[in-house]
């Protein structure tokens, strides 16, 4: 009679260490993804300040970075790769734990990556090292090894929320990229481990990445939208199979040297000609965003615009492809930001469509950036969490969901999910 009350207390008991277990991984990855996040864009700005008033050191700094991740790797690292969220996937399909080197190298790697001008972001970086905390964590303790897949999770959820501001997006991105199935142990684990991530960026003030004074939308936009989430869908499959011909094309070098030299100097080349796609590129996004109503079409910003549209994704996967540590979470961003501006102006000029060009921005991130990962509702609320405002709401999810499906039916993969079947 006593073997049920027995049986429930075990489970108690187990569940309560699993929420223990997923709060201290949220400590852990919350401190490494703002850590992360501030270094990266203190070192970032510095070089790119460097490189704005010395054109030289545009042509030095990308050689120079992979150079060191190079060096990095084959002495420090025991030539071991770093495959991006790929290790992600086979560790929860597996459930065989991540090497515990995956936490400095994906943040060593992630910042030199970005700080020298590699045109992706850190947030690739940011989750596979996190998910390394959760899944060492698991490793501590011999009863927390059959929770092994719930804790890289909680570290995956941490390290997005973290970065982000925006727990929502930490716990669905988990749901819709990296474990794709929801039970009880699933939910207490990643929303622990979110919520604990949330309250940390609440206690250090950190501010929203975008500062964008967001007040209305209005209901004769919707088509526009829907528009921007179709063209969004289009740019979205581009820079995928952008990312997966480049990283084919770089397996042909036989000498890693010739790898980082050839990367680097096209690089360098692509940011003399556009220092808008230096690093993550946020800077060029928060610059445009303070006078995105009051821009006008010229001849200048549609050459600019259709310019950083099809040499972003060239340059991101040759940041990828030739060593550099990253994803397409910022590119995406980079990119859908400018789509929606872009159509917006051209909107307003020739249709009188009377749209507000800075909705069009922050409901375009959210289009490429939906169709990029396959994750709508990650997406959705990320941006929320990005601008700090759920105003947009409607016009986000609607585009979210057109240009994923959009995005879908031009191309069943991603980067990540391509990666996963190889």
């Amino acid at each position: 009679m006593q073997l049920p009350f027995i049986k429930a207390v075990t489970n108690q008991k187990n569940i309560f260490q699993l929420i223990l277990a997923s709060a201290i991984v949220g400590i852990m990855a919350a401190l490494l993804g703002i850590g992360l996040k501030h270094i990266t864009e203190h070192y970032e700005a510095l070089l790119f300040r460097r490189a704005t008033g010395n054109r030289f050191w545009i042509v030095v700094f990308p050689v120079t970075g992979l150079a060191l991740i190079y060096i990095l790797r084959h002495y420090l690292f025991k030539k071991k790769e770093n495959k991006g969220i790929k290790e992600v996937f086979e560790s929860n399909t597996s459930g065989k734990p991540l090497p515990s080197y995956k936490i400095p190298s994906h943040f060593i790697n992630g910042l030199i990556t970005v700080a020298f001008g590699g045109s992706t972001g850190i947030e690739v970086s940011t989750v596979v090292a996190t998910a390394a905390v959760g899944s060492l964590a698991s490793q501590k303790e011999s009863f927390l090894k059959k929770y092994r897949r719930y804790l890289l999770c909680a570290g995956v959820a941490a390290g997005i929320t973290a970065l982000f501001n925006a727990p929502l997006a930490g716990i669905l991105f988990t749901y819709e990229v990296i474990y794709k199935k929801f039970n009880r142990l699933f939910a207490l684990s990643t929303v622990t481990a979110a919520a604990v991530a949330f309250g940390f960026t609440i206690v250090l003030d950190e501010a929203p990445v975008f500062n964008a004074a967001i007040t209305q939308w209005h209901l004769r936009a919707l088509p526009w939208f829907i528009l921007l989430g179709i063209l969004g869908g289009l740019q979205s499959v581009y820079l995928t199979k952008s990312v997966l011909f480049f990283k084919k094309q770089f397996l042909k070098f036989s000498n890693p040297y010739y790898k980082i030299i050839t990367g680097g100097l096209v690089i360098s080349c692509i940011l003399l000609l556009l220092p808008q796609l230096y690093g993550e590129g946020y800077h060029a996004i928060k610059h445009s965003i303070m006078e995105a109503n009051t821009t006008k079409l010229s001849v200048y910003f549609t050459v600019t615009i259709l310019a950083l549209l099809i040499l972003k994704p060239i340059i991101t996967s040759i940041t990828l492809s030739a060593g550099g540590d990253g994803g397409v979470f910022a590119p995406g961003i980079f990119l859908g930001a400018f789509l929606g501006l872009f159509l917006a102006v051209v909107l307003n000029t020739f249709f009188n469509a009377g749209v507000i060009p800075l909705n069009f921005m922050i409901v375009g991130m959210a289009a490429v950036l939906s169709a990029s990962i396959h994750a709508p509702l990650t997406a959705l609320f990320l941006v929320c969490g990005l601008t700090n405002s759920y105003v947009l709401f409607i016009p986000l999810a609607v585009t979210s969901f057109i240009a994923m499906n959009t995005a879908k039916k031009i191309y069943p993969y991603t980067v990540y999910s391509y990666g996963a079947k190889k």
